[in-house]
């Protein structure tokens, strides 16, 4: 069987590639009855010559390979027909803006593996690059908070080669922060990236309760807290939450999240938000006298959403902007009483070597055996979306109607 490593052709460009020369170079050694082939790429994280040094073949033309391996969308044109394709669809929550791809990957009878389907027996994701998204996006909450408030100046992070690089720059301004509160939200992959910045700067941490009588009186220490679903949402009829009903009922739910925005000066998502589930803070939240969170690093990023004053993603190129709670509209992130808001929603791009290491860990470990072992633990039976004759299998039916309309079922 040969796979491919294909090119990043969606705009703006993508470093990030799911296996290193090494991790190639180690799979093909593993496994005899695969082939692993490179397509050249001019902006990959790792130059064509590293996987050549590494006897893998760099070639233009990749349509001989069974297996197509990327990271982001593939643009519809350049999906070749009656191929197995691996990259992030996003397409499993309805996105509008990706129908038209997931048609034409049924129509040109494409097998997709979404690397958001990649799961244990459970549902847990076993692979992703959630822990980096959130060691960026922690990093470039605290670099927003310097440039606002004149504190330090922190680079960014695409200007830099490595984590270690990150974590040297961290070290820079531990005695430069202010007294502040934190709370992070999250406890998944994400928010262990988030944690780990934290952690980083010595930041103090605090349980949720303790956090909540920061209020009573005067701060002298920056601190954070760790919030998690039962922490920030109640049951309607007043009783407390499990987590369980958090994630699988959120019709009984109600936000709480008003008691710590009371108490927060720095909010740090890291959180799954899933439909239906109610508003962390609304609009008219952040419009009152008594909410404080003055900075948002929306790591998460759901548009329009949980997060009053994510109005839009960001950008790696501008990141920051502001949000006027009183107007309900953007401003510039420097402007007296706003929100500073950092929304950026490709955050691992700005840390591609690593990101691609943790991710081409994940990748061998999970999924390439599991193409000559029989599929023992049914990790491609549960991540493949459509078949080879241009159905969606059982387990993603539901997206029938998402792509075809009002059409009758096949």
């Amino acid at each position: 069987m040969k796979f491919a490593i294909i090119r990043e052709r969606k705009s703006p460009p993508d470093r990030r590639v799911v296996f290193t020369p090494e991790q190639l170079s180690r799979l093909d050694l593993a496994f005899a009855k695969a082939e692993f082939i490179v397509e050249s790429s001019p902006i990959r994280i790792f130059p064509d010559s590293q996987y050549a040094s590494h006897g893998i073949a760099v070639q233009e033309d990749v349509t001989a390979a069974d297996v197509m391996i990327g990271v982001k969308e593939v643009p519809k044109e350049a999906l070749i027909p009656n191929k197995k394709y691996f990259f992030f669809s996003h397409t499993i929550k309805k996105q509008p803006y990706n129908r038209e791809l997931l048609k034409t990957i049924l129509d040109k009878k494409i097998e997709l593996y979404d690397h958001e389907t990649i799961t244990r027996e459970n549902g847990a994701r076993l692979i992703g690059f959630g822990r980096y998204a959130g060691i960026v996006g922690a990093y470039n909450g605290f670099r927003a908070l310097g440039l606002r408030d004149g504190l330090y100046d922190l680079p960014k992070v695409e200007s830099l080669p490595d984590y270690a690089a990150l974590k040297a720059q961290l070290k820079s301004i531990k005695n430069l922060l202010p007294a502040i509160n934190i709370a992070m939200t999250g406890n998944g992959k994400v928010a262990g990236g988030i944690l780990e910045i934290l952690q980083e700067l010595e930041i103090k941490e605090l349980k949720p309760k303790e956090f909540l009588q920061l209020g009573q009186f005067k701060n002298d220490q920056t601190t954070f807290t760790i919030l998690d679903v039962e922490d920030y949402y109640t049951r309607k009829d007043g009783l407390q939450p499990t987590k369980t009903e958090c994630y699988n009922n959120p019709e009984l739910l109600a936000s709480d999240f008003v008691k710590f925005a009371k108490v927060t000066d720095m909010l740090i998502t890291g959180h799954f938000y899933g439909n239906n589930a109610p508003y962390l803070f609304t609009r008219e939240d952040a419009k009152q006298s008594d909410f404080k969170i003055s900075l948002v690093a929306d790591v998460s990023c759901d548009i329009d959403g949980p997060i009053a004053s994510t109005l839009r993603p960001s950008t790696i190129a501008d990141p920051i902007y502001g949000y006027d709670a009183q107007g309900e509209k953007e401003v510039e992130f420097k402007t007296p009483g706003s929100i500073t808001v950092m929304a950026v929603d490709n955050l691992p791009c700005e840390l591609p070597k690593d990101a691609s290491e943790g991710f081409g860990e994940m990748f061998e470990k999970y999924v390439i055996p599991s193409f000559f072992n029989g599929d023992k633990d049914g990790i491609l039976e549960r991540a493949q979306m459509t078949t080879s004759d241009g159905r969606l299998t059982e387990r993603f039916s539901y997206l029938h109607d998402y792509v075809y309309g009002e059409q009758t079922k096949f």
